[in-house]
C-alpha cells in the first residue's frame, strides 16, 4: 500500500492562503460545540463548507447536525461504512438524502467538503449538492431531492445545532478527525471554488482560499480555530459557540495547508490496537500479541532529507520499541505479524528500533548496540533520522544516547553497510509497536501538528514547524507536507 496515500495529502504543497489551525476531535472525549439560534436564519438556502482529517474510520462520525425532537432531523456525517451522507428526516420519513458511492477511507488526508441545500431552486436535482475536493460528487447510492421550498431544521431556531457531534435522541455520536475552515453562509448557494481552487502548478491538487469575503448572512459563522481558549469563535464576528469536552491542546497546526503525520490505523500488525487522540496514541490493550503501527507520512531517502519526532510510552513493557521502518517492509511486518524487535528474525528487514526496557538498539543481521539507557513510564523519546546519510539518533528527554549530535552527524547508528541499505531503499517510516505476546503499552507520538502529551516547552524546528518538548537538532525537521515539499 502506498505511504502517503491517495486523496489531498498535498494542499500544503502551493498555494498563498495558510489556515493556522484546526480542531482535534477525539470521539473518546465527547467534543462539541451547540448553538441555539434567537431567530431563524434561511433554512431555504444555505452552504456549508469545513475541511476535515479522518481519524476513527468504520465507525459514524457526525460533522454537524440539527433537530427540534422528535422524528425530525438534519445532519452530516460519515456512515459505518465511510460513505459520507448529507440528510434531512420531517416527521420520520426521508425528505432529503445524498449518501455517496464512495467510500472515504484515507486518514492522511484532508477532504474539502461543501453542502448546498437550495431547496428555491426550480430544478430537482440541484436542491442538495455535494462537492468534496473541488469536484460535484455526482454518484450516490441513494439520491434523494428534498421539495420545491422545504426547509431544512438547519438554522432554525427551533432546532439546536450541533458541530463535530449530533444528538441522534439517544446519546450524542461523534466526529474523530480534525476539522478546519468550518464555515456556514446564511442565504447562500455557493459552489466550492467560492471556498478553494486548484493550483496552477499542480492543477490535481485542491488549497483552501480566503473565505473572510463571503456573504455569512444573519446566521452564519466562521470557525477559524486560531483561539486555543474559544475554540468555539466566530471569527466572522457572530455570536460564539458552546463548547463541550474541548480544551487548549485540542487546537492543532495540522491543516489543509501543512499537513502533519499521525499514526496510521490502516497499517498495523494481526492486533489492530486502538488509535485515539487524532490517531497520535495507539492502545494495545492488555495481554495482546503484537502491536505496531507506522507514520502515514514517508521519509524519503536523499541528501537533505532529516526528520524528527518525539514519543512516550506509559508502561514499561519488555518488547517495547520505537524507531524507524525501511518502508519495503511494511507488508512483511504487518501481515505476517513478524516480531520487528528481534535482531535474529528476519535479518534482511530494514529497521532501526530503541528497545525501551533493556536500552538496546536493534538492527538486522544481528546486530545491536547497548546504549546502557533504559526508559520508564512517561519518559519522552526523541528519534532524529538522516534519511540521506542512513544514520538514526535516539534520545531520553532530551539527552541523546551514546554521546550522540545529530546536527554534527556524529555517534549515530549508521545502517549504510546492511544488506537491505544496498539493494536501495527508497523511504522510511516511523514504526513503534510492542513485539511481546502480552503487549500492554501506549505509545503516544508528537510528529509536530498536535501533540498527544502536554508540551511545557515551544521548539519549532529550523523551518518554523512544530512544537516540540526538546530542542530540534539543526537541519532535522517535523515530518510535514510543507518540510517534505522542501527537503523531502
Amino acid at each position: 500500500m502506498p505511504l502517503i496515500l491517495p486523496g489531498n495529502v498535498a494542499s500544503a504543497t502551493a498555494g498563498a492562503y495558510e489556515v493556522a489551525n484546526s480542531c482535534r476531535c477525539n470521539s473518546g472525549d465527547d467534543p462539541s460545540m451547540t448553538r441555539t439560534l434567537g431567530s431563524d436564519g434561511n433554512t431555504d438556502k444555505f452552504t456549508i463548507s469545513m475541511w476535515v482529517k479522518r481519524g476513527k474510520l468504520g465507525v459514524q462520525g457526525y460533522l454537524c447536525g440539527a433537530s427540534p425532537g422528535g422524528s425530525n432531523d438534519f445532519h452530516i456525517n460519515f456512515e459505518s461504512d465511510d460513505t459520507l451522507r448529507f440528510y434531512q428526516n420531517t416527521g420520520g420519513s426521508v425528505a432529503g438524502k445524498l449518501q455517496t458511492n464512495r467510500k472515504f477511507r484515507d486518514p492522511s488526508a484532508w477532504y474539502h467538503l461543501v453542502f448546498v441545500w437550495d431547496t428555491g431552486n426550480a430544478t430537482a436535482g440541484n436542491r442538495m449538492r455535494m462537492y468534496v475536493n473541488g469536484t460535484e460528487e455526482t454518484s450516490f447510492g441513494t439520491d434523494t431531492n428534498p421539495a420545491e421550498d422545504a426547509e431544512a431544521m438547519w438554522l432554525d431556531a427551533a432546532s439546536p445545532m450541533y458541530v463535530m457531534a449530533y444528538d441522534t435522541g439517544s446519546s450524542p455520536v461523534h466526529f474523530d478527525g480534525y476539522i478546519a475552515e468550518f464555515v456556514c453562509c446564511d442565504g447562500q448557494a455557493y459552489a466550492a471554488s467560492d471556498f478553494g481552487e486548484f493550483s496552477e502548478d499542480s492543477p490535481t491538487i485542491w488549497m483552501p482560499k480566503d473565505v473572510s469575503s463571503l456573504t455569512f448572512g444573519t446566521n452564519g459563522w466562521y470557525f477559524d480555530f486560531e483561539d486555543s481558549s474559544n475554540l468555539g469563535n466566530d471569527a466572522n464576528g457572530g455570536t460564539d459557540w458552546s463548547e463541550a469536552n474541548l480544551a487548549a491542546a485540542d487546537q492543532a497546526t495540522d491543516t489543509p495547508t501543512n499537513n502533519f503525520a499521525t499514526w496510521n490505523p490502516l497499517v498495523h500488525a494481526a492486533t489492530a490496537g486502538t488509535f485515539s487522540e487524532g490517531n497520535c496514541i495507539i492502545s494495545p490493550g492488555h495481554d495482546t500479541s503484537r502491536v505496531y503501527t507506522v507514520s502515514t507520512l514517508a521519509m524519503p531517502v536523499k541528501t537533505g532529507s532529516k526528520w524528527y519526532a518525539e514519543f512516550k510510552v506509559d508502561a514499561n513493557d519488555t518488547g517495547s520499541l520505537i524507531g524507524v521502518l525501511d518502508a519495503r517492509f511494511i507488508s512483511d511486518v504487518f501481515q505476517a505479524n513478524t516480531d520487528v524487535d528481534s535482531n535474529s528474525t528476519r535479518t534482511d528487514m530494514g529497521r532501526v528500533v530503541y528497545r525501551i526496557s533493556t536500552g538496546e538498539i536493534n538492527y538486522p543481521s544481528s546486530q545491536s548496540t547497548d546504549s546502557g539507557v533504559t526508559s520508564a513510564d512517561n519518559d519522552i523519546i526523541s528519534v532524529a533520522l538522516d534519511a540521506g546519510g542512513g544514520k538514526v539518533y535516539f534520545a531520553k528527554n532530551g539527552t541523546w544516547m551514546n554521546s550522540a549530535d545529530p546536527a554534527a552527524g556524529s555517534n549515530g547508528e549508521d545502517v549504510t553497510g546492511q544488506g537491505w541499505w544496498t539493494t536501495g531503499v527508497d523511504e522510511f517510516v516511523f514504526l513503534c509497536g510492542d513485539g511481546s505476546t502480552g503487549a500492554y503499552d501506549n505509545w503516544e507520538a508528537h510528529f509536530g501538528g498536535c501533540p498527544a502529551f502536554a508540551i511545557s516547552s515551544a521548539n519549532a524546528d529550523d523551518a518554523g514547524y512544530g512544537n516540540f518538548e526538546y530542542d530540534v537538532p539543526a537541519g532535522f525537521y517535523a515530518l510535514c507536507t510543507k518540510n517534505l515539499a522542501e527537503y523531502g
